[in-house]
């Protein structure tokens, strides 16, 4: 028999990092949660005049540190002065350095968002005209290569660790007692343990490098881990240590005091004793201690995530952690359970095999996971998507889909779970009728190891009485031996050999699958940005896109102040130009007093010039229209370029003055 498990637990673990590895390749560098959506100067954009600072706005807040903003000269220099400050909300500023000649700059960023996520990207503008640059925009990614599939797959054996730890308890606590004294079990429920605490070790370590350079060998930096600590998600990481150090003595009891008092076995083979009735009360008082000890360490362990990610912010923070806490702790009772079912479905002695109201008893349990679930999980949909285009518009929600699939594969099968565990419940009733059969079955049984005993006993006494008492002593042990394991062996046999048990194991195997599979899925669902972020970054971006349009291939609009030095010399030019590309373009001008009303001027002159290719200038001389408006049509531009746009002001016969702005037209 331990041939025919060993293969399906060996595949099941394959199957497991298979997947995860598969999804945690496939992932690439971990989706920014927080996005930007704005920024000034714009990008792309040409100002005429050097700005004094540059400023980010992001869809949430983010942690900035010393070098998490800089703006860079066409040279690659540093040109931005002192540390980012939140200048309000999500908008963050690092101030430049005064003198700043023409040229494009580019400003990279690297933050990381609230939900944890480390953000990461650049852009360009222009002073005065757009000019070559040594640097390079392509490279400002983090969370990817081998720090970030590492860390990925240290996220995975946490939630892994964290299911089978809190759904292993849970199953012996609520449903099977007796597997308390079954070393598969606590050896799984250890396992488990051991998983969480190693792999919160080790994101602790990888952290600072996950959200830094990037580099493996910034692992070990001790001043990394300092920072790290005093950040929302090391604060989280310890925590989860400190719960985890608690969930280790609540093991120690549940698997030492409790399993005392619980009929199971020591290993394969040998039986726990009974306990004495007199201990009912006490074991009781322990069950409910345990239970509420456990709820209380699981909800704190689930409360390590649900405080440094998706649900620390965004929507509704304050009803978004509980229903975390809670989606969480449904998703480990299940699963874990599941898993502690196969386990023992697999795995327990012959003498405490695992009955029909135990595995009816996860049922009922698993049943209302699955409620809570569903429940959590729309809540938790509605926040992270906020529109149904979303479920297809966006990688979060195509992730979500798939696992919304998964958990309906995963109910279907369960439903065929539910049949053989019923057919199994039927079989142990049909077969009280026959308890004077087992009856006389289980005295058969014990006369016979009475008879093994009895001739391991006269064949002792008859190797002392030929002198070799030692070797004819160790011979009947090993006979006995022998037989014993037979005998359980064929007890082994005769148990899995039972048409429903075999159809349960079958189909909770199959359960287990599906689940390895659905981990992976909601592991990579917690790096991907949410669905409601991506959607609010597209339309930032579309606005902006939009408007950069509208700027260069629609009606471009300049505002000049001009004084010509004279009696009513003061006044505002406006000029719009539409629209705004190669060939022929509608030429509209504007004059108005400085409190806004037009007037007219003695005479108005424009000229077009592109001095990077020595074009022009071009003189255009607008017809005038009404009051304080002028007009030309068909006026030719003859390529793409940073065009200077210069008007003549006359408003008198001695006062005149020229003012100019560049601009990108075509």
């Amino acid at each position: 028999m331990t041939r025919t498990i060993t293969p399906r637990l060996r595949t099941l673990a394959l199957l497991f990092l298979a997947v995860a590895g598969a999804l945690l390749v496939g992932a690439g560098p971990a989706s920014a949660h927080a996005a930007l959506t704005g920024s000034d100067p714009a990008q792309g954009v040409v100002v005429d005049k050097a700005p004094d600072q540059v400023s980010l706005t992001f869809s949430e807040q983010v942690s900035m540190s010393s070098g998490s903003l800089r703006v860079l000269d066409p040279k690659g220099k540093r040109v931005d002065s002192g540390e980012p400050s939140n200048v309000s909300g999500t908008t963050y500023a690092v101030r430049l350095v005064s003198g700043l000649g023409d040229g494009t700059y580019t400003v990279a960023y690297q933050v990381v968002s609230a939900d944890s996520h480390p953000v990461a990207g650049a852009y360009t503008f222009s002073v005065g005209a757009p000019s070559r640059t040594t640097v390079s925009v392509s490279g400002e990614t983090v969370g990817g290569g081998v720090v970030g599939w590492l860390y990925g797959f240290g996220r995975y054996v946490s939630y892994a660790g964290f299911i089978v730890l809190v759904g292993g308890a849970a199953f012996v606590l609520a449903c099977w007692q007796r597997g308390s004294g079954v070393r598969a079990v606590q050896r799984l429920v250890v396992g488990g343990w051991v998983a969480l605490t190693a792999a919160t070790l080790w994101l602790l370590l990888l952290r600072g490098s996950y959200t830094g350079s990037g580099a493996f060998g910034d692992v070990f930096d001790l001043n990394l881990l300092g920072q790290v600590l005093q950040t929302k998600t090391g604060a989280a990481l310890v925590s989860r240590l400190l719960l985890l150090a608690v969930a280790a003595l609540f093991i120690a009891v549940l698997f030492g005091a409790y399993a005392r008092q619980s009929p199971a076995a020591l290993n394969d083979g040998a039986a726990r004793r009974l306990p004495d009735p007199g201990d009912t009360e006490e074991k009781r008082d322990l069950t409910f201690g345990l239970a509420i000890g456990g709820t209380v360490v699981a909800a704190g362990l689930a409360a390590s995530w649900a405080m440094a990610e998706h649900a620390s912010t965004g929507l509704q923070p304050g009803i978004a952690m509980p229903v975390d806490v809670l989606h969480l702790v449904a998703v480990a009772t299940w699963l874990g359970g599941l898993v502690a079912l196969l386990v023992s479905l697999y795995r327990a002695p012959a003498e405490t095999p695992v009955d029909a109201a135990a595995v009816r008893r996860f049922s009922a349990v698993a049943f209302g996971s699955v409620l809570t679930l569903v429940a959590t999980g729309i809540y938790q949909s509605w926040r992270q998507l906020g529109a149904w285009s979303a479920f297809t518009d966006t990688r979060y929600g195509q992730l979500l889909l798939v696992k919304i699939g998964l958990v309906a594969l995963l109910v279907g099968i369960a439903w065929i779970s539910r049949r053989w565990t019923a057919r199994l419940t039927d079989a142990a009733g049909s077969t009280s009728g026959a308890a004077r059969s087992r009856t006389a079955r289980s005295e058969k049984e014990r006369s016979k190891k009475e008879r093994y005993e009895k001739e391991r006993v006269t064949a002792a006494a008859e190797a002392r009485g030929s002198g070799k008492s030692g070797a004819g002593t160790k011979r009947a042990a090993q006979l006995a031996r022998q037989r014993a394991a037979v005998d359980a062996a064929r007890q082994k046999r005769l148990r899995d050999g039972d048409p429903s048990r075999f159809g349960l194991r079958r189909s909770v195997f199959a359960e287990a699958s599906v689940a390895v599979v659905l981990l992976a899925v909601t592991t990579a669902l917690t790096q991907t940005e949410p669905g409601r972020t991506e959607l609010e970054a597209q339309a930032a971006q579309s606005s902006s896109a939009s408007s950069s349009a509208a700027d260069s291939s629609g009606a471009l609009t300049l505002d000049m102040p001009f004084d010509t030095g004279g009696k009513d010399g003061k006044g505002l030019v406006r000029i719009d130009l539409d629209p705004a590309r190669v060939g022929g373009n509608e030429l509209h001008v504007y004059v108005q007093r400085p409190n806004g009303r037009a007037f007219d001027i003695p005479e108005v002159k424009i000229a077009f010039t592109l001095e990077a290719k020595k074009i022009g200038p071009l003189p255009v001389t607008p017809d005038h229209i009404t009051t304080g408006h002028w007009s030309a049509s068909g006026v030719q531009i003859p390529m793409a370029g940073d065009w200077k746009i210069a008007v003549t002001v006359r408003t008198s016969d001695i006062d005149q003055t020229t003012i100019s702005k560049n601009a990108q037209i075509g």
